[in-house]
């Protein structure tokens, strides 16, 4: 059990990396697109980094938490934990 966690535990973290990278490029994607069909101002360039960024991070990372939970065998010892004896 406890190496099913250290695999998830070393998974989990490279999926975040490859999810910061990719909200990276899509941030930097967005900036360009909005820089060559206009003017930036520090007003758009903090918006853009706060609605692409911050969304890609929180929606893959939340994501990926819940794969992470299962494959770390923690859903598992929670459902052991609250089934009813009868069961």
């Amino acid at each position: 059990m406890p190496t099913d966690r250290i695999k998830a535990a070393a998974d989990f973290r490279r999926v975040m990396k490859l999810i910061i990278l990719s909200g990276l490029v899509l941030t930097a994607g967005a900036l360009l697109y909005l820089g060559a069909s206009g003017e930036l101002y520090l007003h758009m360039v903090v918006a853009v980094i706060g609605g692409v960024f911050i969304s890609v991070l929180l929606g893959c990372g939340l994501f990926a938490a819940a794969f992470f939970s299962d494959k770390s065998g923690h859903d598992r010892n929670v459902s052991l934990a609250t089934r009813k004896h009868g069961d």
